[in-house]
Parts: C-alpha cells; sequence; structure tokens
C-alpha cells in the first residue's frame, strides 16, 4: 500500500500535465455559456425572428415559438454534457449538425459592449454614452449610438 499511492500520484500528476488544460477549459466554457441558454434565451429569440422572417408572423410566434423551446432545451442539454464530460475526449465542438458550436444571437439585437464609461471614454465632452433605461429588459436605446 505505501508503494501504491506514491505511483498512482505519480501516474495522475503525469496524465495531467501531459493532456495539457487548453481544451478542457474550451470545452467547459462553451459548455458552461450553453448550458445557460435556459436564462439567456438567444435560441429562442432567433427562431421566433427567423421563422416570422421566412414562414410569415402567424407561424413566427407559434411555429418559431414552439422550435426555439425545442432549441433552448436541446442547446442546454448540450452545456451540461460538455461540462460534465470536459475532462474527456473530444474536445471539439459536438452536434453541430443540429445546433451552432456557440451559443446564437438574434440578428436583430447583436451582443456588444455596453456604451458606459468604461469602455467608451470621451474626455472631450466630460460624459459618454449610455442606456436611456438600463433597467427595462430589451432597452436597446442608447445615447450616442451610431449606425
Amino acid at each position: 500500500m505505501r508503494k501504491t499511492l506514491p505511483f498512482l500520484a505519480l501516474a495522475l500528476g503525469t496524465a495531467a500535465l501531459a493532456t495539457g488544460c487548453a481544451n478542457v477549459e474550451n470545452k467547459f466554457s462553451r459548455g458552461m455559456s450553453n448550458m445557460f441558454e435556459v436564462t439567456r434565451l438567444g435560441e429562442l429569440q432567433r427562431s421566433v425572428e427567423q421563422t416570422g422572417l421566412y414562414d410569415g408572423p402567424e407561424a413566427g410566434y407559434s411555429v418559431g415559438m414552439v422550435k426555439g423551446i425545442n432549441r433552448t432545451l436541446a442547446r442546454t442539454g448540450l452545456g451540461i454534457y460538455e461540462v460534465v464530460t470536459c475532462p474527456f475526449p473530444p474536445y471539439g465542438p459536438v452536434w453541430t449538425d443540429y445546433l451552432a458550436a456557440n451559443p446564437v444571437f438574434p440578428d436583430s439585437g447583436p451582443p456588444g459592449f455596453p456604451d458606459d464609461s468604461l469602455y467608451a471614454t470621451d474626455a472631450h465632452l466630460g460624459f459618454s454614452g449610455g442606456e436611456i433605461a438600463p433597467h427595462v429588459p430589451g432597452s436597446k436605446f442608447g445615447i450616442f449610438n451610431g449606425p
């Protein structure tokens, strides 16, 4: 027993150093991002938007909603799978024939940095932009947002 524990610790340490952690880190972060799709609802918004554009507004609110819920639950399940299996290969994105590798956003509201003094300072005016109503969900109107 005395000789097996140091050997086991040495074997585990060698395995951890030999495999590296960049792949595990990427898979874990992708899994966390996918796992919180339930709170972000990007798939739902995009499915309603895209179905409404291609099939009409009636289909967008009915078929698009059902399709969006299905894709949201699928992406959440994929995220849970990737978080649980992050130490084990394959490290690349899986199930890409149904879902994109990274979370999607609706085309009408792509993500970006907020107009805040932290990201967009303006020393000449003394102030910078910002959202008009940041406490209102879905508020995208901001000061100094140009095309």
